[in-house]
């Protein structure tokens, strides 16, 4: 409970402000006990009972007042609480990097992101309210009962322990079969984004009608995890329910018994009576609400855990850091291990000043990824040395450095909006004559003119489909639209056909000029444009040169070129 509540802010005040209204509202519920019963009883004594009456209608219209105020409190801090969450969830996972979010799963994160942020919203608004009444509204119901009738103050005190063991029984199952149904969800919504991307893949290769089980079977398990939740939160409910009508009604017939005896009046019998439901209700309040908030509990687990995740440790940087021509960055022996302590990158050494334009090839896995993660600010080192302008540093995920740079991936992020916003994506301030500049240079304007909407034609989910070479054009036009000195290129073209890529190179090759270019990819024929080349294997670099130096020693760029060259012929 504590963790659950771990992320609201200034929580002493929240606690103080509704325990405060929650006394208020508990005072109006006794009042309103208490009129009521003096009403009923003017009225068997044949008395006037309109003042009584006027009485309860203003306790009831107070109760619920300040249950009203209470309930927008509690949604407003609800909602602060889950966008500083969402908020922190995100910057956590930026600066966890890519790996982290291919690892955790991107439709996991995104589902986290979002319904798991909205869940959580929900939890707070329906278990902190219950969890104040629970532990304010039940004692000044029970000191007051007692005061009234030690016999039916003692029923309720004996019987109290008995629902709360109930629901701790059936809380626990139902939290293992909430446990059950998150991790259903979550391998839901992975599947479903693996799928969604892959879809093209599966039907290239006729697998697209045998995938449907598949779905079908992680969506069948999901459903049936979602089934014994629910079933689950429908006894407990029952179970409450049966020994609170039971405690009830016990204390109804020991106050019959004794107001037939006359050992006591109707008065303090009737608000006996009518608080006896009152003492109870929170309790159940809270039960209800304990499963249907469960999913919530759980995505506030899973958006901590990501929150504890270690980041790396800062480092003192220059504020004022600008890459020029006159900088330079040393890797000397550098090592890097996964999770799993096996060497990503292994006793790596370059240096990469000015403006160099460096191409970065090899098989898959050989760690063309891993080296421009690491540029990127996505890894650390484990061992060796990184050098910056002559500081050590053991990362680069630094903010001064990270502003410096764009990082082009092989799918760019393509956002579900129009595509005036989805080119100013790091530029939200850019005019329009700034973005049509950008759309021309990176050779969209005449794709853009065909659409009936122009630029503010929405792109993306749900939205008019685009191809792959219009993606990494977007990529490129928000590239010239946000000049930055350095740019980190990994396998940018590797999914498009020939022609394809043709055609942007003729866009890109002018963005690659006047700033520092780390271009990894499969495609040879980028190398001619390059300054230096960097041959990795198995995590390591085999060769460094320029084209023409590398094939007259005749290494393994020499046998990359040949195998390449035999591919085509």
């Amino acid at each position: 409970m504590g963790k659950g509540l771990a992320f609201i802010k200034n929580r002493k005040f929240v606690w103080t402000v509704l325990t405060v209204m929650t006394i208020g509202q508990g005072i109006f519920i006794l009042c309103q006990a208490q009129w009521l019963s003096n009403a009923i009883t003017s009225l068997f004594n044949g008395q006037s009972a309109y003042l009584m009456i006027g009485l309860v209608l203003l306790s009831f219209i107070g109760r619920h007042g300040v249950h009203v105020i209470k309930t927008r409190f509690v949604e407003r801090v609800a909602k602060e609480t889950a966008d500083e969450m969402r908020q922190g969830l995100l910057a956590k996972l930026f600066k966890l990097g890519p790996r982290h979010a291919k690892k955790a799963g991107t439709g996991n994160l995104a589902t986290l992101s979002v319904e798991g942020v909205r869940q959580y919203q929900t939890y707070l608004e329906l278990f902190l309210p219950k969890l104040i009444a629970l532990l304010v509204f039940t004692p000044m119901i029970w000191f007051y009962v007692i005061s009234l009738d030690v016999t039916s103050g003692i029923i309720l005190l004996v019987t109290f322990p008995i629902l709360i063991a109930f629901m701790i029984l059936l809380g626990l199952m139902a939290k293992r079969k909430a446990d059950r149904q998150w991790s259903s969800y979550r391998v839901l919504s992975n599947h479903f984004v693996d799928s969604i991307q892959g879809l093209e893949t599966l039907k290239h290769v006729g697998a697209s009608k045998r995938h449907h089980k598949n779905i079908e079977g992680v969506s069948e398990r999901y459903r049936k995890a979602t089934m014994g939740t629910l079933k689950v939160a429908f006894l407990s409910s029952f179970a409450m329910d049966f020994f609170t009508m039971l405690s009830v009604a016990t204390v109804a017939v020991f106050l019959g018994f004794r107001l037939t005896e006359g050992d006591l009046l109707l008065g303090p019998a009737l608000t006996v009576l009518i608080l006896a439901p009152e003492y109870f209700s929170p309790m159940r309040e809270l039960g209800t609400d304990y499963h249907s908030t469960l999913n919530g509990q759980e995505a506030g687990a899973s958006i901590q855990s990501v929150l504890d995740t270690p980041s790396f440790q800062p480092q003192p940087f220059p504020e004022d850091f600008t890459w020029k021509d006159n900088r330079a960055i040393t890797l000397t022996d550098i090592t890097v291990r996964g999770d799993d302590d096996q060497a990503m990158l292994e006793h790596v050494s370059l240096t990469l000043q000015g403006n160099q334009k460096i191409g970065v090839i090899g098989e898959s896995g050989s760690g063309k990824t891993a080296l421009i993660d690491l540029l990127a600010g996505f890894l650390e080192t484990s061992e060796g040395n990184l050098s910056l302008c002559g500081e050590k540093l053991t990362h680069l995920q630094q903010e001064q450095w990270q502003s410096q740079l764009h990082y082009i991936p092989q799918h760019p992020t393509i956002l579900q909006d129009s595509i005036q916003k989805n080119v100013r994506l790091y530029s939200p301030h850019a005019s329009l004559e700034e973005v049509q500049h950008a759309v021309k240079v990176a050779g969209l304007e005449r794709w853009i003119e065909t659409l009936p909407n122009g630029l503010d034609e929405i792109i993306g989910q749900g939205g008019l489909e685009i191809s792959g070479g219009q993606a990494q054009r977007i990529a490129l036009a928000r590239t010239f639209l946000k000049q930055r000195p350095i740019l980190l290129l990994d396998e940018p073209t590797s999914h498009l056909d020939l022609e394809t890529e043709y055609e942007i190179k003729q866009q890109m090759l002018p963005l690659l000029e006047q700033r520092l270019v780390v271009f990894a990819t499969h495609r040879l024929h980028w190398m001619l444009h390059m300054d230096a080349i960097v041959v990795m294997d198995e995590g390591s670099i085999v060769e460094v040169g320029s084209h023409e130096q590398l094939m007259m020693k005749q290494g393994a760029y020499y046998r990359l070129v040949c195998a390449q060259m035999g591919e085509a012929l």
